[in-house]
């Protein structure tokens, strides 16, 4: 999986001009999460179709930058996310993002960025 992280100035308007741009290609997404300081939104997009969202994005003239997205799946209990974060930061492994990008059942697909991708996957047995 790809994440798709945009920087918006943060005002009223601004994810709806992103996301309609998005819609106006037919691009769907899976997964959404942002945060707000002072004046500026960064928006971390994950869509079903990578080409698509890429596409929008360049179209649109959206300046992003793509990351690649960690998945593991988790239990849906208290100790699972303090898990998953004891492995990585015992493996010296610093998170850019983390947001859950599906749930079936008992189990949630959590998603997470990291600028060690290969030692994070090494580190969670990948």
């Amino acid at each position: 999986m790809r994440e798709f992280r945009v920087s918006l100035p943060q005002r009223p308007g601004e994810l709806a001009r992103l996301t309609a741009e998005l819609a106006n290609k037919g691009v769907n997404l899976k997964a959404v999460a942002g945060i707000a300081e002072a004046n500026k939104a960064t928006i971390a997009l994950v869509g079903h179709d990578v080409n698509a969202l890429r596409q929008a994005l360049q179209d649109a003239r959206i300046r992003f930058e793509e990351l690649e997205l960690l998945t593991v799946e988790l239990e849906d209990q208290p100790s699972a996310l303090a898990d998953l974060a004891a492995k990585l930061g015992d493996g010296g492994i610093n998170l850019t993002s983390i947001y859950i990008v599906g749930r079936e059942g008992t189990k949630v697909q959590v998603g997470f960025t990291t600028d060690q991708p290969a030692k994070a996957k090494k580190a969670l047995g990948q």
